[in-house]
């Protein structure tokens, strides 16, 4: 068969081992090489006059990162200046404050360059519809929105209409979110890689009173994420920063294989006490026929359980998103026969199939790992025999074929209209098979 070519897959990872915020993602991607006059086109339109964003070079630590930030103006002769934040509102990490308070009946308070305190949901899309975005990148900031009020409405228990964002509803979180979808869709990436997140730790003050890392709603945004915290850090992930990690990444876990071309350091405000405040994107390029992933392995052994309920348990865990399930004989405590039952599963599965296997077995525990692993890519081609046609599942890694399989079900088919054992069927669909592969070599 004759070798494939295929691109390179472009990879972005993101290290999240300080949290992330919307303005250490864009720091970060300016730092990687996203040209910083491109971006100031693409968002210029939603500025008010007189403000800017602007791209510091500064040091964390030693660590040599991207400051990236808006300049407003300040408030005009005569306008009204934003009165001093109340009593419980907290100051992020990352340096954003937050009110977070959604009574009904609240008004504006203008500020410098016309901007608001807080905005409505409209009020939001139709500041994103301003910029220079394309459409799906601006279709792209309007869902991760969405999302947020969806998160807001659910903690604070309002209707979805009556959600007004304070700190992810101010322009400098606005303009972190967009500019950070539109550097994402400039780099082109094909897949995007996230470690864990490190959320933080400790209380936070806010208008509801002292609330646990991560306050709700960020909690919220980062349901289905892996995280983790080191300490009583404060808050160090972001609504902005689970918004465009949490919207954008493909998968979780360790960096993947790859070949690195160049990364960049986004810097946040707040000097941490043990490491940089910064957060790391890896731009790099991996093969393209080869996938490969983190997924999580789920194990436990039964010895008690009824033999026929083991068919049960595949099912029930096929259809809880596991992405393979097999059980292997062996031999447990006082020497008894018994069955270790494996699970292979997405991260965002381990959940739902543990859940399965305690409701459907009888064990006591369960234990899992993640793993990596490599998946080669497959095709389906069509092939030709005197009884008619069949499929062939073809392996590729690195563009050449690595094994080649005919689809049983469609060599039983043959063998039956044609009356010919299904072994002699099977032969056939490779013959076929092997005769089209020369033709084309």
């Amino acid at each position: 068969m004759a070798a494939r070519t295929k691109d390179l897959v472009k990879l972005l990872y993101f290290d999240c081992f300080s949290g992330a915020a919307g303005d250490m993602v864009l720091g970060a991607l300016l730092d990687a090489g996203l040209p910083f006059d491109e971006l100031q086109a693409a968002l210029a339109p939603m500025l008010p006059a007189g403000a800017s964003i602007r791209a510091d070079r500064i040091v964390k630590r030693g660590i040599g990162a991207t400051k990236f930030r808006l300049v407003q103006p300040p408030p005009a002769s005569g306008a009204q200046a934003k009165p001093p934040a109340p009593t419980g509102d907290r100051t992020h990490d990352h340096g954003h404050t937050h009110d977070h308070r959604h009574e009904p009946g609240h008004t504006h308070e203008p500020v410098a360059g016309g901007t608001h305190a807080h905005r409505s949901m409209d009020e939001i899309h139709r500041l994103i519809a301003t910029s220079s975005l394309s459409a799906s990148a601006r279709q792209t900031a309007d869902t991760l929105f969405d999302r947020l009020a969806d998160a807001e409405a659910a903690v604070h228990q309002v209707p979805i209409e009556r959600v007004h964002l304070h700190e992810v509803g101010a322009l400098d979180s606005i303009v972190d979110i967009v500019g950070a979808v539109f550097a994402l869709e400039w780099f082109g990436a094909d897949r995007i890689v996230s470690s864990p997140l490190n959320v933080g730790g400790g209380t936070v003050d806010t208008s509801h009173g002292v609330l646990p890392v991560p306050a709700p709603a960020t909690l919220r945004l980062l349901q289905g994420m892996p995280v983790y915290s080191t300490g009583n850090h404060g808050e160090l992930v972001t609504p902005t920063g689970a918004l465009l990690i949490g919207g954008h990444a493909h998968a979780f876990g360790t960096m993947p294989a790859m070949t690195v071309e160049t990364m960049g350091y986004g810097a946040g405000d707040r000097e941490l006490p043990h490491q940089a405040n910064v957060l790391r994107v890896t731009v790099g390029r991996a093969g393209g026929e080869a996938g490969t992933e983190r997924i999580v392995v789920i194990e436990c052994e039964l010895d008690d359980m009824n033999p026929q309920l083991f068919g049960v348990l595949m099912d029930r865990l096929h259809e809880a998103g596991a992405l393979d399930v097999f059980f292997t004989p062996v031999q447990m405590k006082k020497n008894r026969p018994g069955t270790l039952v494996t699970v292979l599963a997405q991260p965002d599965r381990r959940e739902a199939v543990c859940a399965i296997v305690f409701a459907e077995t009888t064990t006591l525990g369960a234990r899992w790992h993640d793993v990596d692993r490599e998946r080669l890519t497959r095709e389906i081609v069509e092939v030709t025999t005197p009884h008619g046609r069949a499929r062939v599942k073809v392996a590729l890694r690195g563009g050449s074929a690595t094994n080649a399989a005919p689809e049983f079900d469609d060599c039983v088919r043959l063998a039956t209209a044609a009356g010919i054992p299904v072994k002699e069927a099977l032969a056939l669909v490779m013959r076929a098979y092997d005769a089209g592969t020369r033709t084309k070599d």
